[in-house]
C-alpha cells in the first residue's frame, strides 16, 4: 500500500485521507495539534511543521509528501524535498504564499490581474492610493485567509488607520475590481504533464468567508476556453503536480486572476459527490503517479459551508440529494466545521432541493446570501 505524508492535519487532509481509502492509498498527517480533525481517519504524527526530526520520520514512513495549506514555511518542505518527492513543488508554494510575488508571477505570464503596488511604508501606501485610486484593497503579503489581513481603503484619508493596523507588516495594494461574479477553477496536473480541468464554479462570500458554491457555473464556450488556457499556463509554468485552485473575477465577459492556492480547495468540495472523480482523489492520483480521473460534473451541485454551528441534523438528512460532511471540529463563531452538498440531475431540481434545505436549516443567518440565489439557480442556465 502506498503511504502519503501530508503536512497539515485539517479538514483538507481529512478529505484527502478519506479519498485515499478508495484508492488503497494510506495517509499520515504531520500536525502540532493534539487531535487534528484528520487524526480520526489517518495516522497522526504530532510535531511542528518545521521540526526536522518529525519531517525525517515522515520520510521513513511515506513515499511522497504533500500539504493541505499554504502557510507552512517553504524551508522545511525544501528540506523534505531533498529526501523524497514533495508535490506540489515548494516553488509553487513560495509563489502562492506571497501575494506580491504571486501577482508578479501571474502578470509575467500575460494573465490579467488587478493593478497592484508593493507597500512597505506609509509613503508607499499613500503613493499606491494616488496611483490606483479609491477604493482599493490593502492585503498583507503573507498569512491571510478567509478575509483576514485585508482592508478596504476608500481614499487617502484612510491611509493612517490602515497603516496602523498593518503595524509595519509588508503589504500589497490592489485596485478595486468591479467584477460581475466570483469564480474559481480547479485544475490537476501530473508529473507527465497530463491535465484535467473541473468546470468553472461560481462562489459567494460573506464577510470574507466562502458561504456557498454552485457548479458548474454558467459559462459560454469563449469563457470556458479562456479558463482552460490560463489554468494550463499556470500549472505548466510552475511544473506543477497535484491540484491547483485558481480564484477568479469575471469582468465584462473575461477572466482576471485574484489568487491561486497550491492545494485542494473549499470551492472544489462539491466534486466529492458532484464529479466523476473528486479533487481529493485526483490530487492523490497525481502525486502518486496514478492515472488521472474524469473531472466532468455528474449533474449540478450546490456546496454550502457550515460555519459556527450545525443546524438540526435530522431535518437536513430528510432533504433529498443532501450530503453531510462533518469535520469533527468544535463549534466556534466564524469557524468552518463542515459542509453540505446538494446534488441534482437538472437545475430546476437543484433549485427545489436547495429551497427545501434552506427551510430545513431553520436559520436564515446560516447562509445569508442564499435565499436570493435559490430562485436564480433554476433560471440562470
Amino acid at each position: 500500500m502506498k503511504r502519503i505524508g501530508i503536512v497539515g492535519g485539517g479538514q483538507l487532509a481529512r478529505m484527502l485521507a478519506l479519498a485515499g481509502r478508495r484508492l488503497g492509498v494510506a495517509c499520515e498527517v504531520l500536525d502540532p495539534a493534539e487531535q487534528p480533525c484528520a487524526a480520526s481517519v489517518a495516522r497522526h504524527l504530532r510535531g511542528d511543521f518545521d521540526d526536522l526530526q518529525a519531517l525525517d520520520r515522515l520520510v521513513a514512513d511515506c513515499s511522497v509528501a504533500t500539504f493541505d495549506f499554504e502557510n507552512v514555511a517553504v524551508a522545511p518542505l525544501a528540506h523534505l524535498a531533498q529526501r523524497m518527492p514533495v508535490r506540489p513543488p515548494p516553488k509553487a508554494l513560495a509563489v502562492a504564499q506571497d501575494r506580491l510575488e504571486e501577482k508578479r508571477f501571474i502578470a509575467e505570464l500575460g494573465i490579467p490581474v488587478a493593478p497592484f503596488r508593493s507597500v512597505d511604508t506609509l509613503h508607499d501606501l499613500r503613493a499606491a492610493v494616488d496611483e490606483l485610486g479609491g477604493p482599493c484593497l490593502i492585503k498583507t503579503r503573507r498569512f491571510g485567509y478567509d478575509g483576514k489581513g485585508q482592508w478596504k481603503l476608500r481614499d487617502s484619508s484612510d491611509c493612517e488607520s490602515v497603516w496602523a493596523a498593518l503595524a509595519g507588516t509588508p503589504a500589497i495594494a490592489e485596485a478595486w475590481v468591479p467584477y460581475q461574479r466570483e469564480l474559481s477553477l480547479i485544475v490537476v496536473r501530473d508529473a507527465q504533464a497530463d491535465h484535467r480541468l473541473y468546470p468553472l464554479t461560481e462562489n459567494h462570500h460573506v464577510d470574507g468567508i466562502l458561504a456557498h458554491s454552485l457548479a458548474p457555473a454558467t459559462a459560454d464556450a469563449a469563457l470556458a476556453a479562456e479558463a482552460k488556457r490560463l489554468a494550463f499556463a499556470l500549472v505548466d509554468a510552475l511544473d506543477y503536480v497535484g491540484v491547483l485552485a485558481i480564484e477568479l473575477f469575471e469582468v465584462d465577459g473575461h477572466l482576471m486572476v485574484n489568487e491561486i492556492a497550491p492545494r485542494v480547495h473549499n470551492s472544489g468540495h462539491w466534486s466529492i459527490e458532484g464529479a466523476h472523480c473528486s479533487q481529493f482523489e485526483n490530487h492523490l492520483r497525481a502525486v502518486t503517479d496514478l492515472p488521472l480521473g474524469d473531472a466532468e460534473a455528474r449533474g449540478c451541485s450546490l456546496m454550502l459551508n457550515v460555519i459556527g454551528q450545525w443546524p438540526d441534523r435530522q431535518a437536513l438528512l430528510a432533504c433529498p440529494g443532501v450530503n453531510i460532511h462533518d469535520y469533527e471540529k468544535a463549534p466556534r463563531p466564524g469557524r468552518k466545521i463542515g459542509h453540505l452538498t446538494v446534488c441534482a440531475d437538472h437545475p430546476n431540481e437543484l433549485g427545489e432541493r436547495a429551497q427545501r434545505l434552506f427551510v430545513a436549516a431553520g436559520k436564515s443567518a446560516l447562509w445569508p446570501a442564499l435565499r436570493e440565489r435559490i430562485a436564480a439557480i433554476s433560471v440562470q442556465r
